[in-house]
């Protein structure tokens, strides 16, 4: 016979107690302790001898099935997740609300007709407010079946009797079990009910997408055992108001965790951006100082973007550092490599940089376009329109090696520019022929002499 007990856990250290506490003992941290349902056996039927028993195998002698894929209908969603949906696989689509996960959960629902049944369980919405979008969005799959449900018993018993191909959990926040006494989109309910969708699709080969509500910090609501639990996590990012989404995958164990989509949000839907360098530096017709164009990796993708820079006199005493889409720390640390070793007196300036688009990038690769396109804006010297500028810039001042430079030059070439200013590192090792004029660096002195800045 077993019986339910409850206890509440720390979710920073583990620590257990018998009933809620403000402040964990163990680590002092607040607000951390959290419901956890336990089960104990009080009565077992089987003696430890009697208990089936796995003994290890030899690796070499187990067989590795294929995965088995089913498109999304999105070649840019079908890239972040490795090539599709993998059988029986969980995944965790997160983002900030109104940036468009519903909508673009209903589009994949449409484009996998054919494969079988798609079960649309909502919490949030009724389903006027469902069939309301997907008559917006032209949805045409006859196959899609609607559960407004947000009990997670209820919703079992479902996808048992239906047996679907696909199934949505919109939102796994809203979903409760009625053996947790806390409430819907507590810590203890979202990570039991995310155990037992696993347990029930896992078991039946049924590919599960869980919606995720996010923090004031952009993480997923939740215990951070969530995302360890799903086979999957992606993010759709992207300003509310702006038309720009990307898709972005964190954790994969089916493929890259370094791979983005891009996609626009429409009238009618997503719309995948097939080229989104060419979307990025569209609009850049003129050719004013404190602009200029450099190259970043997502996973395997090469992205031309378009940097600006703008500085001013600062008129309080201690000058403002502002970088969008870029770490802070680091315009910082490159502002300093530049009065020490590029002799630009900035302390008494305001300096702006700001990505186009939106877009967020982390690599070091543009460090030397940062620093080139703020020299641009202080001395208001334009760099030439047809120039793709990349490398990483070390604390001396030399330019530093960067990766994958030829997909980085093609990228370049394809987009119909003329020069690149690249590492002479990895100018030397070049072996394919390219219509570009390549120009090798090795600081920064040598670079802004070659672009016209000194």
């Amino acid at each position: 016979m077993a019986k339910n007990k409850t206890v509440f856990v720390c979710n920073e250290c583990g620590y257990e107690s018998g009933k809620w506490l403000g402040k964990c003992p163990a680590c002092n941290s607040w607000n951390s302790f959290f419901e956890q349902k336990i089960v104990e056996s009080k009565n077992s039927s089987l003696k430890p001898e009697d208990k089936k028993r796995n003994t290890p195998q030899k690796l070499n002698s187990y067989v590795a099935k294929e995965e088995f894929r089913t498109s999304t209908g999105f070649g840019e969603l079908d890239r972040v997740l490795g090539g599709g949906l993998v059988k029986g696989s969980l995944i965790l689509l997160g983002g900030e609300p109104g940036i468009g996960k519903s909508t673009l959960i209903l589009q994949i629902c449409d484009k996998v007709k054919g494969e079988g049944k798609v079960l649309y369980v909502s919490g949030e919405e009724s389903a006027e407010q469902i069939k309301l979008r997907a008559d917006r969005l032209k949805i045409k799959n006859e196959d899609i079946l609607f559960l407004g449900e947000t009990d997670i018993d209820i919703v079992n018993q479902a996808i048992i009797e239906i047996n679907p191909k696909l199934v949505i959990i919109d939102s796994i926040q809203t979903m409760y079990s009625e053996e947790i006494t806390s409430a819907a989109g507590s810590v203890s309910q979202v990570r039991e009910i995310t155990s037992q969708i696993m347990r029930v699709c896992k078991s039946r080969d049924i590919t599960t997408i869980i919606i995720g509500h996010v923090t004031k910090d952009g993480n997923i609501a939740g215990p951070r055992v969530l995302e360890h639990m799903v086979d999957t996590v992606l993010y759709l990012e992207g300003e509310r108001y702006f038309s720009y989404r990307i898709l972005r995958g964190v954790k994969n164990r089916f493929g890259s965790t370094n791979e983005i989509g891009m996609f626009e949000m429409k009238e009618e839907g997503m719309t995948e951006i097939l080229n989104p360098s060419d979307v990025l530096i569209s609009e850049r017709e003129d050719n004013p100082p404190g602009s200029c164009i450099v190259s970043c990796m997502e996973g395997t993708r090469p992205i031309l973007v378009e940097l600006q820079a703008l500085t001013t006199q600062s008129i309080f005493g201690f000058p403002k550092r502002t970088a969008n889409g870029v770490d802070f720390n680091r315009l910082s640390l490159l502002i300093a490599v530049m009065e020490k070793r590029a002799g630009l007196m900035l302390g008494s300036q305001d300096v702006y940089l700001n990505v186009v688009g939106g877009l967020r990038i982390n690599e070091p690769s543009i460090d030397l376009g940062m620093i080139v396109v703020t020299a641009s804006s202080f001395k208001n010297i334009s760099i030439p329109k047809n120039m793709v500028i990349m490398g990483e810039v070390g604390l001396t001042g030399e330019v530093r090696r960067i990766n994958l430079i030829e997909k980085r030059l093609k990228e370049a070439e394809k987009l119909g520019f003329k020069t690149c200013i690249i590492p002479e590192s990895n100018k030397k090792v070049l072996k394919d022929n390219f219509k570009l004029d390549i120009i090798g660096v090795k600081d920064v002195n040598e670079a802004m002499k070659k672009i016209g800045l000194k």
